[in-house]
């Protein structure tokens, strides 16, 4: 199935025609640098159009026109002069419902290929964000992810405004939708979902902690919904150095290093011990752990300080059990290998040398 998709190189093209490609399809992709007879070579084969060419920052109101209108009847114009029925995705804009000249020229657009009888899906988008946009042009939140990571100042005339949101990622799965037949054709106008509000005080304060918590000893931030994680993937997009700050023991019995700390979710580890080496023989009062080994041959022991309970748990990388450290149960683990072993370790709180919460004793008294 063969994808034409004007604008192909702009912050949505160059998503969807990643998508569409990995996804199976033949994308034809067709931009304002290439030959108008390209497009309609492509239009004469393609099974499907989607049309994301438009024009938001002319150096003249007439451009809107041009861009937003003119040429979406140039397209349209073209499909029905193939004789063919081709579905049509129209990328449109939530500014088609005011009276500017950018809203005026998509909602024309709009009109025009309602008006077509082709089977057509008119989408208004909102504000659009995610990885690849460019800053300091038409997005809000690409011009604060890029400016906050960078350490430049931004401005914000009302912190109250409100903004609607739609994701990048939603927006293409959802055109994916229509191209595999799992959406119908409409003489309405559709939205993507799920729309996001969000103010621009909001906006600047999740960035801004995102900034801190990455630089931090918590390394990656509290992620509290949907909207927020959308909102980190892009943010990390911005940075110019994604590494983080991550602690690392390492002595002959081999090495310990941190993977992940959060406040909320508490921390991720790795440990590798040598052949033959036993760590731990400690407890906690009120911690719990979770140990995985993925790589080598184990023995994890605990036993209750109180009653002497003791558990044993014989563990293999290729078998990936998770063994739970009980709270007031001493434990240890021993590589009984002949080869290094690799232990996943989950904690339920960040490790910090002023509420350790740890106690020295033997399993094995």
């Amino acid at each position: 199935m063969q994808i034409l998709v004007t604008g192909a190189k702009g912050f949505i093209g160059k998503h969807l025609t990643s998508l569409l490609k990995e996804e199976g399809y033949d994308v034809l992709p067709f931009d304002i640098d290439d030959d108008i007879s390209l497009l309609k070579e492509y239009i004469n084969k393609c099974d499907f159009l989607v049309h994301l060419a438009g024009v938001n920052r002319p150096l003249t109101n007439e451009e809107f026109y041009d861009g937003n209108v003119n040429f979406t009847k140039k397209v349209v114009d073209m499909v029905k002069a193939s004789n063919r029925e081709i579905p049509i995705i129209l990328s449109s804009s939530i500014q088609a419902s005011l009276d500017n000249d950018y809203g005026k020229s998509k909602k024309m657009a709009e009109d025009y290929l309602f008006s077509s009888h082709l089977p057509v899906y008119v989408y208004r988008l909102a504000n659009v964000f995610g990885k690849w946009c460019r800053p300091n042009y038409n997005s809000v939140c690409a011009t604060f992810c890029y400016n906050i990571a960078h350490d430049l100042p931004i401005q914000i005339r009302d912190r109250d405004y409100i903004v609607n949101f739609n994701y990048i990622d939603d927006i293409c799965l959802e055109f994916l939708q229509c191209i595999k037949g799992n959406r119908k054709p409409s003489n309405e106008i559709l939205s993507v979902t799920p729309v996001f509000q969000c103010s621009l005080g909001h906006l600047a304060d999740e960035l801004y902690r995102f900034k801190k918590d990455i630089e931090s000893e918590q390394h990656l931030p509290l992620i509290k919904d949907d909207f927020t994680l959308k909102l980190f993937i892009t943010f990390c997009d911005y940075l110019t150095d994604p590494t983080y700050s991550l602690n690392k023991a390492k002595d002959n019995r081999g090495y310990f290093q941190e993977i992940y700390k959060n406040e909320k979710y508490g921390q991720i580890s790795i440990n590798m011990s040598y052949p033959h080496i036993v760590k731990g023989n400690h407890y906690h009062l009120y911690k719990n752990e979770k140990f995985m080994t993925v790589v080598g041959h184990c023995l994890i022991k605990e036993r209750n300080i109180h009653t002497n309970e003791l558990l044993t748990y014989n563990v293999k990388g290729e078998d990936c059990q998770i063994v739970d450290m009980l709270p007031e149960y001493t434990h240890n683990i021993e590589n009984i290998g002949s080869t290094n072993s690799v232990t996943i370790m989950w904690i339920s709180h960040i490790y910090q040398e002023e509420t350790a919460d740890t106690y020295k004793e033997e399993v094995d008294k």
